[in-house]
C-alpha cells in the first residue's frame, strides 16, 4: 500500500490515477464475462473513496484543475487491460461514463485486442499472435476514440504501439515505462517508437520500475533510485522533446526506488528534476501538464 490519502497529502501528490486492473485469463466467454464485472465494479469502487469535498472525483480535466484549484486531493481512474472489454465495443463508453480517462490495452499475455510485450507461456502464447493489433483490437481503437479514452500502449508489443499510434484520431499515451535505449527491458519502448510518440503528439510517462530502468545481476537488488529514473527522462526529452514525456510511479503494481517509495516521498523525484536543470515549467508539464493535453484531446475528439 504505496498510495493513500496521508501519503499523498505528506508528499504533496494532489491527485492519482488508481487503476481497474485485471490480470490476463481464459479467453472465452465466462473468463470475459468475470474480467468485464471486476473492471466495473472496480471503477465504481474508486469513484466511491471521493467524497466530494477534500477527495474529489475528477473524469475530466476541467475537474481536475477545480479540485486542484480548491485544494482537494484528485482522484481519477482508468482500466488496465482490454481483456477486461472481450468483444464488446461498448465498453468504453461505458467506462468513460464510470469517469475513466484511458484503457490499457493489454497486460502481461496476448488478448483478443493485441499482442503483449511479454508474451506468457503459461497461457499457451506464441512469440507473435495477430502481428501486433487484431481486427477486433482496430475496432477498439475506433471505440475508444469515440468514448473519449486515451490509448495507453504499455505492455502492448512495438508492432501494435505502432499501428494503434497510426490509426488512433487522439494521441496514444504509453502511461508506464522507460527507455530501451538505457535498459533493454521489453517493457520499454525504443527511440523509434519514442519517434513515433513525437509524431502523433502522445506521450512516454517515466515510471518507478527498478527493472525497467536499470539493469543489475540476477539474486542483486535493483537499487534504481529517482536518479536513475531522470535519466530516463533526460534521454527522452533530448529525443523527443519535454512535451512529449511524463512521470508515474506504478506504486502498488511494482514501481518503487530509492528516494520515492511511497507517495509520502514524491518531492525527492521533484528534487531530483531540479537538479537535473529542469525548472518549474518543465516540472509542471513532467507531472501534469503534458497529461492534460492529451486527455483534453482525446475527450474533445469525442465531444
Amino acid at each position: 500500500m504505496r498510495v493513500d490519502f496521508p501519503k499523498m497529502q505528506r508528499g504533496g501528490l494532489r491527485a492519482a490515477i488508481f487503476i481497474a486492473y485485471v490480470g490476463q485469463g481464459k479467453r472465452d466467454e465466462a473468463g470475459h464475462a468475470a474480467a468485464a464485472e471486476r473492471v466495473e465494479a472496480m471503477l465504481r469502487h474508486i469513484q466511491g473513496r471521493a467524497d466530494g469535498v477534500a477527495r474529489r472525483f475528477c473524469a475530466t480535466p476541467d475537474e481536475l484543475e477545480a479540485a486542484h484549484a480548491a485544494g482537494a486531493l484528485a482522484v481519477l481512474s482508468a482500466v488496465e487491460n482490454g481483456y477486461g472489454m472481450g468483444h464488446d465495443l461498448g465498453a468504453p463508453a461505458r467506462w468513460r461514463a464510470l469517469g475513466a480517462c484511458y484503457l490499457t490495452l493489454t497486460h502481461d499475455g496476448h488478448n483478443d485486442l493485441a499482442d503483449s510485450a511479454r508474451p506468457q507461456a503459461r497461457l499457451g502464447d506464441a512469440t507473435v499472435e495477430h502481428g501486433g493489433l487484431s481486427p477486433l483490437g482496430r475496432q477498439a481503437v475506433a471505440a475508444l476514440n469515440a468514448a473519449g479514452m486515451l490509448i495507453d500502449v504499455s505492455h502492448v508489443a512495438k508492432s501494435g504501439m505502432m499501428q494503434a499510434a497510426e490509426l488512433s484520431r487522439s494521441p496514444i499515451v504509453a502511461t508506464h515505462t522507460a527507455c530501451r535505449a538505457l535498459c533493454d527491458h521489453p517493457r520499454g519502448i525504443d527511440d523509434e517508437q519514442l519517434d513515433m510518440l513525437k509524431s502523433v503528439g502522445g506521450l512516454a510517462q517515466i515510471t518507478a520500475m527498478p527493472s525497467f530502468l536499470q539493469k543489475v545481476p540476477e539474486g542483486t537488488r535493483n537499487a534504481a533510485s529517482v536518479e536513475t529514473m531522470v535519466d530516463h527522462v533526460d534521454h527522452a526529452v533530448r529525443r523527443i522533446g519535454l512535451e512529449h514525456v511524463g512521470l508515474s510511479s506504478d506504486f502498488d503494481g511494482g514501481g518503487a526506488v530509492e528516494g520515492w517509495q511511497n507517495a509520502a516521498e514524491t518531492a525527492n523525484l521533484t528534487k531530483a528534476l531540479l537538479r537535473h536543470g529542469y525548472g518549474a515549467r518543465e516540472i509542471g508539464l513532467l507531472w501534469s501538464g503534458n497529461f492534460l493535453r492529451v486527455w483534453r484531446q482525446a475527450q474533445a475528439i469525442a465531444d
